[in-house]
């Protein structure tokens, strides 16, 4: 067992840390990692010897910027048309423009969130939902089985007894099958009649909306497009639903839409690719700027490659800022950043702390891409969950994501990196060395 499921962790295409980590357990602790890895082993579903291959990687479609060339690499679906996109400013635009969508859906409504609330904003959405289902929508919900359980288990028998289908990804304790107990679906996209898509960073919580009774607002990032990304995101979804479901799902080819006002590509990332490809584009994003990166996350532990690009580029003179909350709601994400954080500001990157708690996902290059979703910059985004970032390509989206992350920074406080004592030292290391699958 100690040789089958050590030459199985090396062909997981881990992260060599997490590799070598599972190896050294397994062979030293057996008993102890033998039964952990069949919980939690599992990391990726495909391979890329056998991932589907798009049309647009077989029939040229002439020189592509950077970015849609290394997605069409990786056999992801081609850049697709939008219009009507519509950055949220806060927390009271994005639930009414979720509303708007919601109410606008004639035929279908797909709803994908790691987090389902016990609240009044959940509660008015769920009724919502539900009101649309006995009006003959096809309405379709997946809640994420860790993201239940933190939330206290929102009772989904109300939704189904009026028609809408749910559906919980890989419920906790009930579905360790095949390693796959520690898979999370972090996306988070509602989709009205596959042409209107509503994506971005927030829960269907009211902390994301503007808070509540004892639930301070948190600033978090989201977007709403009309277009054929939205047929973009629908796909992705069909797919997430096939698997929660234990379903087979083909993957349908597609080919380049026409350009019909702006262009952006949907970048999904996790066991359902054969390739971390957020991690691959976020690392050759930043070993291609030229004048700025600018990024907006909660958590901030990235590996030593990206780490190591970012430092580069900050060398070579690209202005590279950082916008984090001074304090997260998670301690070890906290603890750990700290050692980055200090390789960043050495170099001469500027590193904001925002007073509130702020769960934006966004990442700027240049005026060549933004980035809008689910992912943050840590190793269980980029290497274990199920996570959906938006790349834009259009020069006035790229301008208004940017202009977005610097009215964050107003009033953020810049980090002043400090020597660290033994024990701190000693903390961070152990952190991170152990955070990996936490």
């Amino acid at each position: 067992m100690v040789y089958v499921l050590g030459s199985h962790t090396l062909r997981q295409r881990r992260h060599p840390a997490a590799a070598i980590a599972w190896v050294v357990s397994l062979v030293l602790l057996p008993y102890v990692a033998l039964p952990l890895y069949l919980l939690f082993g599992t990391r990726k579903l495909v391979h890329t010897r056998t991932a589907l291959a798009h049309p647009a990687a077989v029939t040229g479609q002439g020189a592509l910027p950077w970015p849609q060339q290394l997605a069409q690499s990786m056999s992801l679906a081609p850049a697709a048309s939008f219009h009507g996109f519509r950055l949220h400013d806060d927390g009271r635009a994005a639930l009414a423009a979720l509303h708007e969508l919601i109410d606008g859906a004639e035929h279908s409504l797909e709803l994908c969130t790691y987090v389902l609330g016990r609240d009044a904003v959940a509660d008015a959405l769920c009724e919502k939902l539900e009101r649309k289902a006995r009006a003959g929508v096809k309405v379709r919900l997946m809640v994420d089985g860790a993201g239940n359980l933190l939330a206290g288990r929102h009772d989904l028998r109300a939704l189904r007894a009026a028609g809408v289908e749910t559906v919980v990804f890989v419920p906790p304790l009930r579905s360790p099958r095949r390693g796959r107990f520690n898979l999370r679906n972090h996306r988070k996209v509602a989709i009205a009649d596959g042409a209107w898509l509503w994506c971005g960073g927030r829960n269907l919580t009211a902390q994301y909306f503007g808070g509540g009774p004892g639930l301070p607002a948190w600033r978090d990032l989201s977007f709403d497009a009309r277009g054929a990304l939205a047929e973009r995101a629908r796909e992705c979804f069909e797919s997430d639903w096939a698997f929660a479901n234990q379903q087979p799902h083909q993957r349908a080819p597609r080919e380049v839409d026409a350009a019909h006002g702006g262009m952006a590509q949907l970048f999904p990332s996790g066991p359902d690719q054969g390739d971390d490809t957020i991690y691959s584009l976020l690392l050759t994003a930043f070993f291609k700027a030229e004048t700025r990166i600018v990024i907006a996350t909660p958590y901030f532990v990235p590996d030593a490659a990206l780490l190591m690009a970012l430092v580069l580029a900050t060398r070579r003179n690209v202005r590279v800022e950082l916008l984090l909350p001074a304090r997260s709601n998670h301690w070890t994400a906290d603890l750990a950043r700290p050692r980055a954080l200090r390789d960043l500001t050495q170099a001469g990157a500027t590193v904001w702390l925002v007073p509130e708690m702020i769960h934006a996902k966004a990442v700027v290059v240049d005026d060549t891409l933004a980035l809008v979703g689910s992912a943050n910059v840590d190793a269980r985004s980029l290497f274990l969950n199920f996570e959906l970032m938006v790349a834009f390509y259009g020069r006035a989206e790229i301008a208004r994501i940017a202009s977005w992350i610097e009215q964050q920074a107003a009033g953020a406080r810049r980090h002043v990196a400090r020597r660290p004592s033994f024990m701190r030292d000693l903390a961070e290391g152990l952190v991170l060395w152990l955070g990996f699958q936490v």
